[in-house]
């Protein structure tokens, strides 16, 4: 028997990576696991800090992803900086070293698990 529940969204994403190829394809990966119930577009990845504010300016993502290589203070700082162009972002920031520690597939996993909770706290069913 066919699904014929649509996918919630689109929400469109914008990470902050220093390696964007990597960000790319790790988004592409979380987005394939979840794509019966969520529609998410990678929009952008902002290779530094100061790339922020015009990438969520210019892009209106509804999410801001902020990769682990970033130390806490550095992802506060990220995650403050979407807020303050779109208070209505979600944002969240991998937990810093896990890429390094676990590697790409403990990111997918992590992200996999991670945003179907973030999304529906946020966007319920309204998506």
């Amino acid at each position: 028997m066919v699904s014929t529940n649509m996918p919630k969204g689109p929400f469109k994403l914008v990470t902050v990576n220093t390696a964007p190829e990597r960000a790319k394809r790790l988004v592409g990966r979380v987005a394939q696991n979840l794509q019966e119930t969520y529609e998410i577009q990678h929009l952008h990845n902002c290779e530094r800090i100061d790339e922020v504010q015009a990438a969520v300016r210019e892009n209106q993502p509804d999410l801001l992803f902020c990769a682990s290589m970033w130390s806490a203070e550095e992802a506060e700082q990220i995650l403050s900086i979407a807020r303050e162009v779109n208070p209505n972002i979600i944002t969240y920031a991998i937990p810093h070293g896990l890429q390094v520690e676990q590697g790409p597939d403990a990111i997918v996993e992590h992200l996999t698990q991670k945003l179907p909770p973030i999304l529906e706290a946020s966007y319920g069913q309204n998506s």
